[in-house]
């Protein structure tokens, strides 16, 4: 999956702006679901925040106060400089983060705990509860046309084909995983969830 990320940076950010392959879809129900998930980042209290799996910065860039971004991926980072030039970025692993304990007030992560097998949900909530007090979790919504889990086969221009497990959620069943909070915000394709560690 790493790899696959890695070389998606360069059209990661279509899938936000429904361009290329995502141009088909609702423009005016994505846009109005995009602007709900951007309002509700922007509201979040400013703080010392850890943006986990950061990618491009399309959503760090929302973030208010003094904003780290850790990412694997070379590629992403370099346009997340470019486009949330506020924060400062790290290369890292997301489930070992290169970070003192309690160096953060919150965690936020992007459409990366969906990504995660039930190991490194475990690991990844540790070391989030580990480096600060709070965690928020920006997903997927549970969709008709989605299974709650997938392994989906997501093809890249070059023609590579790359097996990635999704999963898809409702607040509640997001928070049951998480141990307690309270949703944000809910929309057909995003929501957000706040969890206090």
């Amino acid at each position: 999956m790493k790899e696959y990320y890695h070389r998606r940076a360069d059209r990661y950010d279509d899938w936000y702006l429904g361009r290329g392959p995502y141009a088909a879809r609702d423009a005016a129900a994505w846009q109005a679901d995009l602007a709900g998930l951007v309002a509700t980042i922007e509201a979040l209290p400013a703080q010392r925040t850890l943006d986990v799996a950061c990618g491009t910065g399309f959503l760090t860039r929302h973030l208010r106060g003094d904003v780290v971004g850790l990412d694997q991926s070379p590629a992403m980072l370099e346009r997340a400089r470019r486009q949330a030039p506020r924060a400062t970025f790290v290369r890292g692993d997301a489930l070992a983060l290169p970070f003192p304990n309690a160096s953060f007030g919150r965690v936020f992560t992007g459409h990366f705990y969906g990504h995660l097998e039930q190991a490194g949900r475990a690991t990844f909530l540790a070391e989030a509860r580990r480096v600060a007090a709070e965690l928020v979790v920006v997903d997927a919504t549970v969709r008709p046309d989605h299974d709650p889990q997938e392994i989906q086969q997501r093809e890249l221009p070059d023609g590579t084909v790359w097996p990635v497990l999704k999963r898809y959620f409702t607040p509640t069943s997001l928070i049951a995983e998480l141990g307690g909070g309270e949703a944000l915000y809910s929309g057909p394709w995003f929501l957000v969830t706040r969890t206090q560690l």
